[in-house]
């Protein structure tokens, strides 16, 4: 099985594309952002609120452990990310702009939003939510590179059997961004149809 190696260049980059593809998503009309494509599939406002609800979970996890890492003379350029995690990063990245399958979202992860009642005003404290909280991603992931991260674990928000070191809870969130983006694109282009 081939290595996964993770730099924080890399996930930077990464998070920088998904930023500006949801400020592009900012721009699009309510009606364009609220309609579902049948009853059962989520709209492009409620992948966005998925996506706040979910990086919940991380983010004060690493205000937690982020200040009391020991600091490192050189900065970490790269990490090996290990076997099993690796397994469930990949279970999430898009392959081609394809997601593989898809996954059924844990109740507590699932938007929920009275879609009659969203306006402008909603609509931009959704994304003005997304900015904050995939910031701190950002700068989390920053902070890090003068850290020793392999001290600390943390708990993945699927739950205690998958464990990650910070670089490797990047890696998980950027790709559940990613395979989320290629859903958002797979709405908006059944839309247009």
């Amino acid at each position: 099985m081939a290595k996964l190696i993770l730099t924080s260049e890399n996930q930077i980059h990464r998070l920088n594309t998904v930023f500006n593809t949801v400020e592009n998503l900012r721009g699009l009309p309510l009606d364009q952002l609220t309609k579902r494509i049948n009853p059962n599939a989520w709209s492009v406002l409620e992948v966005i609120i998925h996506l706040n609800i979910a990086y919940g979970h991380y983010h004060q996890k690493f205000d937690e452990i982020l200040p009391n890492l020991p600091n490192i003379d050189n900065e970490q350029t790269k990490f090996k990310c290990r076997t099993w995690q690796k397994f469930v990063i990949e279970g999430q990245r898009p392959k081609n702009n394809v997601r593989k399958w898809k996954m059924k979202t844990l109740k507590r992860f699932e938007p929920i939003i009275d879609m009659k009642k969203v306006n402008e005003l909603k609509v931009n404290e959704v994304f003005d939510k997304f900015f904050e909280l995939y910031g701190h991603l950002k700068n989390s992931i920053l902070t890090s590179r003068t850290k020793d991260v392999s001290k600390t674990k943390l708990p993945s928000a699927i739950g205690p059997v998958v464990n990650f070191y910070l670089p490797e809870s990047f890696e998980f969130l950027l790709c559940h961004l990613e395979r989320h983006m290629v859903q958002i694109s797979e709405i908006l282009d059944e839309l247009e149809k």
